[in-house]
């Protein structure tokens, strides 16, 4: 364990973390954008600059590991004016369209300037534009509104593995871009979407449904695999416009593509919300208590004439795994037989 103070404030943590993770563990506010607790540092944004006494200048907080007798000062005059400095700069080569905005209200770089009370730029000027559209079927890329924390390009790298999007270019014309400039063509799971402090990458799906303030939140477990992902549906309307994952659950707040983007079913007219049972060649609806009692006569008249092993059972990799070891416990003691198999698939 190391003894340091941060604004005189005594605290003890382990040795080796981050400056910025002590100091979130003991509730001191540090401004950030590139950082988050589940991908390397990265040192990005410079929002997080302490001084560290006996040091010519201040360092980042997130980069810099705490030491024995360390004293830190999170904030002070010289750092606040730096820090304005910074988010003054990202915000002289951002669209002013926060009243239009998908993300308002869940923006960190508006938040930023909101505490920082930047009413105009001494910076403005040039703006990199961009007028090309990703055609992708699933991610809103707006360029413009990117401020190259490269929060994006490390989660595809580190999380996912896929590497399929990197920082193009040097200087006023760096930007993050998918290889050769083409349109974003990877596996869809949306954590570079999760990510994003700015209106950068968006859903498309989501786009105009509603924003912060308008959708009631509703927590639950993702159905499309047994993993059992917890996911935060954001209802607008009585109708879900967006599904997130809190960095908290069991998955980390990381989803995949069906997870994330596959919940345009829940309003389909062809969706069935009531059991049905053939009659005269038709189905026509009837309670569960109707369906369950047919299906018991059914089964049970055919073990009785041709056996167990006549039946077989085709469980969904869409259940919960203990929703399948039921079927199957079901099948094995239930009916009797081995026939019992599994589609493995969504």
């Amino acid at each position: 364990m190391a003894n340091l103070t941060i604004n005189g404030k005594r605290i003890i943590v382990p040795d080796g973390i981050t400056i910025l993770d002590a100091a979130r563990r003991n509730d001191i506010y540090i401004p950030t954008l590139c950082d988050d607790p589940r991908l390397e540092p990265h040192g990005g944004c410079r929002l997080c600059l302490i001084q560290v006494k006996g040091m010519p200048r201040p360092v980042t907080a997130c980069t810099t590991p705490v030491t024995e007798g360390m004293e830190i000062e999170t904030t002070n005059e010289q750092i606040e004016r730096q820090r304005r400095t910074i988010v003054e700069l990202l915000l002289s080569d951002h669209p002013n369209d926060c009243m239009i905005c998908d993300k308002a209200g869940d923006c960190t770089l508006q938040e930023l300037a909101y505490f920082y009370d930047i009413r105009s730029n001494r910076f403005a000027g040039e703006r990199r534009q961009y007028t090309k559209k990703d055609l992708n079927p699933f991610i809103e890329r707006d360029m413009e509104k990117c401020i190259l924390c490269g929060k994006c390009v490390r989660v595809c790298d580190e999380i996912q593995g896929l590497g399929a999007i990197d920082v193009a270019g040097r200087g006023f014309t760096a930007k993050v871009s998918p290889a050769f400039e083409k349109d974003l063509n990877c596996e869809f799971c949306g954590q570079c979407v999760s990510i994003c402090p700015t209106g950068a990458l968006m859903g498309k799906q989501s786009v105009g449904k509603g924003r912060q303030k308008d959708v009631k939140e509703v927590e639950t477990v993702c159905t499309y695999c047994g993993c059992g992902c917890n996911v935060t549906l954001h209802v607008s309307r009585n109708e879900v416009v967006r599904v997130t994952s809190r960095p908290d659950t069991i998955n980390e707040g990381w989803l995949c593509v069906k997870g994330r983007f596959g919940y345009s079913f829940i309003n389909s007219p062809d969706r069935l919300t009531t059991p049905l049972i053939k009659k005269d060649g038709k189905f026509v609806p009837a309670s569960w208590d109707e369906a369950l009692d047919l299906i018991a006569e059914k089964l049970s008249a055919i073990k009785e004439k041709h056996g167990p092993d006549a039946i077989g059972g085709l469980s969904s990799a869409r259940c919960t795994n203990e929703e399948n070891y039921l079927f199957q416990k079901f099948i094995r003691a239930g009916i009797g037989t081995n026939n019992v198999d599994h589609c493995a698939r969504y």
